[in-house]
């Protein structure tokens, strides 16, 4: 397993509940002093697992507060180190003193993310069970917290791990071949090689699959609304959040910065991103609202092109089309949304636009029509379906090392179909399973760790 430029031998604390009042604030201490300071604090070394009711003590033998101690010797604890919870009033005064007398006896602040960090390097989770404690306490919905959960238990980690079993398998298969020079060739190619590298991609699609939709939760889509003036793109967002989130008037170029607005549809959380009009303008300002507009399409994972039914409108002539095919390559990314049926009597349809080459759904904002075929054909592109008796969260980073090891699995089987070369097949998939690897922390750089801790909460 990789290490981190870590200072193991100190000791650290940090006030592990939010800042402000409360009825309870917990400081978590961590480290090899946790024992001499559990004394001078509560007065005595508390039982282990066993809570301890006492009175917490400065220097000077006087009261600070008084509440509850937790010990949880080493090995035995989340860090893997010797751990001392203070269970206090929670108010910042009396923890700040608490924490104070704590760095007064030898400790130091905890950085974000350095408990997790510690059981991670001492081996007690690996790499997608730490992440999943922060995945879990910044979850936007019910079925986030779920998927996340399932990863903080290891259902993302055993996948993994079982698909870097049947790699390392596969490889000490073809390495033991290629120790046979002349009968690599034959040996290779007579097996079946081909069929477990099949299996092996097989496996990790399904995982792959399962990713997609873990990152989905985790991260959200960013779904940009793009559109000439007054078309309803503010209108939509407005009615998708259930709040008057932008403003609303007939005057065009009223939007001239970008709005973005996390909205849950049916459990498929979506970053809806209400962009200026795209027109030529000579407002300064409301040029740079169109750029960023511009600035916005090129990171979405999706954009919704929205028009005025009721007005004639020849895309395929209109610059915005134009533009938009510029940026975007895969038009399956982008769906045009025909707004205003209402006022051209038309019902909700979503259907396949062949004049423009991608899907296209008819809606009434104003009067509330075919929402629901949108957000059903939302959830259909992105193939988003939540599993309830599987799944795991996911993040981007998951996403990019399951399609490195997928493309290094076919070159892998290129290797075998088309040049029976075994030095080759094997190096592929060394680095298969170097990919995979990452993914649990087994392999991982110290930049990439750094990266990932840095971004938890302090206490975590």
């Amino acid at each position: 397993m990789a290490t981190i430029s870590n200072q193991n031998s100190d000791t650290i604390c940090a006030i592990a509940t939010p800042r402000g009042i409360g009825g309870v604030g917990i400081i978590r201490v961590s480290g090899p002093l946790v024992k001499k300071i559990a004394k001078y604090i509560s007065g005595e070394i508390p039982k282990p697992r066993y809570a301890h009711f006492s009175a917490f003590l400065n220097k000077d033998k006087e009261a600070i507060d008084q509440g509850i101690s937790l010990f949880f010797p080493a090995p035995n604890s989340f860090t893997g180190e010797d751990v001392i919870e203070f269970q206090a009033h929670g108010g910042p005064i009396i923890l700040d003193q608490l924490i104070q007398e704590i760095l007064d006896y030898g400790a130091r602040i905890a950085r974000p993310g350095e408990f997790s960090e510690r059981a991670f390097l001492n081996n007690k989770i690996d790499l997608t069970q730490a992440e999943a404690i922060a995945d879990l306490i910044e979850s936007h919905s019910n079925d986030a917290a779920r998927y996340a959960m399932r990863s903080l238990q290891g259902e993302f980690s055993n996948l993994i791990n079982r698909l870097v079993s049947s790699v390392i398998e596969l490889r000490v298969f073809v390495e033991a071949a290629i120790d046979f020079p002349e009968e690599e060739i034959d040996f290779i190619a007579t097996s079946d090689v081909k069929e477990k590298l099949t299996t092996l991609k097989q496996e990790l699609d399904k995982i792959l699959d399962q990713a997609k939709i873990g990152s989905i939760l985790k991260e959200g889509l960013s779904i940009v609304i793009v559109g000439e003036p007054n078309a309803g793109k503010s209108s939509l967002l407005n009615l998708l959040s259930g709040q008057s989130t932008a403003i609303v008037t007939d005057i065009p170029g009223t939007t001239r910065d970008s709005l973005k607005e996390l909205i849950n549809l049916d459990g498929l959380p979506v970053y809806f991103i209400d962009t200026a009009g795209l027109r030529e303008s000579s407002d300064i300002v409301e040029q740079e609202g169109i750029k960023r507009t511009w600035d916005a399409v090129k990171k979405a994972d999706h954009v919704l092109l929205l028009v005025d039914s009721s007005k004639e409108l020849n895309l395929n002539q209109h610059s915005i089309w134009y533009e938009l095919k510029k940026e975007i390559k895969d038009l399956q990314k982008i769906t045009l949304v025909r707004n205003k049926i209402d006022l051209i009597k038309e019902s909700p349809v979503c259907n396949f636009n062949d004049e423009l080459g991608i899907n296209s759904v008819s809606i009434s904002v104003q009067e509330k029509l075919g929402i629901e075929k949108l957000t059903s054909h939302l959830k259909h592109i992105t193939g988003f379906s939540v599993n309830e008796e599987g799944g795991f969260i996911a993040r981007r980073r998951h996403i990019d090392a399951l399609n490195r090891a997928k493309q290094l699995l076919e070159n892998a089987e290129e290797q075998i179909i088309k040049f029976n070369a075994g030095e080759l097949l094997a190096d592929d998939l060394r680095h298969a399973q170097l990919a995979l690897s990452e993914i649990t922390g087994e392999f991982s750089s110290d930049d990439l760790l750094g990266e990932i801790f840095s971004s938890f909460c302090i206490g975590k």
